[in-house]
């Protein structure tokens, strides 16, 4: 096997990506991170033994080149194994305003075709949230930013396959959708690894793994994390049932009459038989009820976690810095299965010619459904945004 295959991470956040390739193989080269906090639990990381060998670049994306990210000492010509990273999801999540390339942000995956285009490296890791599958470009169908994406790869040589994966399906103890595309350039696109865990067990493959056994494994939390819910608030939470929330009203649209109603994010009482929700980089993780009927939010620690850091791993800022880290990064359990994955297929590659693979059938069904719910409640969920904006707009101009 070929050793001391070389990963480069341009989105590197506080680090969970890099942590879950090193920790299956990888050597870390290089890792750009633009926020101050995150590039400094990058470097407490690093001081204390992880991410050995990995130069850690505080800078804007569009500054960097090619030649910032290959090692000292080598030619130009040099090329790492793995280019990966995760660009910033906000403009295309669900969780955001979904402005897409209006966006800035939407814009930086140019960033990491250009880099993957100066140093062409063998394999690409992209991960981004599934609201890309279906992210309209302006005045486009849905659908459109994801192909685009897909063109200016091939454009510059990589044959593409994507894929919607959930992280509980790995081990983790989370539920965590997030849209993955592995690429190659003149050897074998390697394939997604094989789920190792499913709701419904069997005999390939194990239990998910819920909450309340990765709960078990923690150690008490430190009091001075702890948030329990306000007076105001207690009651209300503790008539809900585990895996509800407290309801919020969303946009009434031509088919909702009544409102697209939704859970609050930061009222949601966790079901312990599960494994958890999504991570959010959000300050408001979801409530547990505790045996004695006492309820506290999940702990930055847990949360961290949840999201497979090592429990010594050091995030450092405020907490809502660590939480906005800790939901912002690629969870570990299935960073380590994709990352062993594409070790193997790096270790044993073919030469073949580049050709992407097609997308898989959920994607074709989740573009068929939003254009089908965009033509049924687009133009009157932009007239009640409107008229939201001009209220606003107005009351903010009495003040």
């Amino acid at each position: 096997m070929r050793r001391n295959l070389t990963s480069i991470d341009l989105f590197a956040g506080a680090g969970g990506l890099s942590r879950s390739l090193e920790a299956v193989g990888w050597r870390s080269v290089a890792a750009v991170e633009i926020d101050k906090e995150a590039a400094e639990t990058l470097r407490r990381n690093k001081a204390q033994g992880y991410l050995k060998g990995t130069r850690i670049i505080e800078s804007d994306i569009r500054d960097v080149s090619a030649k910032d990210l290959r090692p000292s000492g080598v030619s130009a010509s040099w090329r790492p194994d793995i280019l990966v990273g995760g660009p910033p999801c906000q403009p295309f999540s669900s969780a955001g305003l979904m402005q897409g390339f209006e966006d800035p942000r939407g814009q930086l995956f140019h960033e990491f075709v250009r880099l993957a285009d100066q140093l062409k490296p063998r394999f690409i890791l992209f991960e981004n949230v599934a609201g890309l599958v279906t992210a309209k470009t302006p005045n486009g169908s849905p659908g459109g930013v994801l192909r685009r994406i897909q063109n200016e790869f091939e454009n510059v040589g990589y044959a593409c396959r994507f894929d919607l994966l959930n992280a509980a399906d790995y081990g983790a103890p989370q539920r965590r959708v997030r849209l993955y595309m592995i690429a190659s350039r003149g050897e074998r696109l390697p394939e997604f690894p094989e789920p190792t865990h499913a709701r419904k067990p069997s005999r390939a493959r194990d239990p998910w793994v819920t909450l309340e056994e990765f709960l078990a494994t923690q150690s008490e939390p430190d009091p001075k994390d702890i948030v329990r819910p306000s007076a105001r608030r207690a009651p209300e939470l503790a008539k809900l049932l585990p895996g509800t929330g407290l309801r919020s009203m969303g946009i009434v649209e031509a088919n909702r009459p009544s409102g697209h109603w939704g859970y609050r994010q930061d009222c949601f009482v966790a079901d312990l038989q599960a494994p958890s929700r999504t991570i959010r980089a959000a300050s408001t993780p979801d409530w547990v009820r505790l045996e004695d009927e006492d309820m506290r939010r999940l702990t930055w620690r847990e949360c961290a976690s949840l999201q497979g850091f090592p429990i010594d791993w050091e995030i450092f800022g405020t907490a809502t810095s660590r939480f906005r880290q800790i939901g912002n990064a690629v969870q570990g359990h299935i960073g380590r299965a994709i990352g062993g994955a594409l070790l193997k297929a790096a270790a044993t590659a073919q030469r073949a010619r580049p050709i992407s693979a097609e997308w898989p059938a959920c994607f074709h069904k989740r573009v068929r459904y939003t254009t089908m719910e965009e033509a049924v409640n687009g133009a009157h969920r932009r007239a009640a945004r409107q008229q939201r904006d001009n209220a606003l707009n107005g009351a903010t101009s009495l003040v």
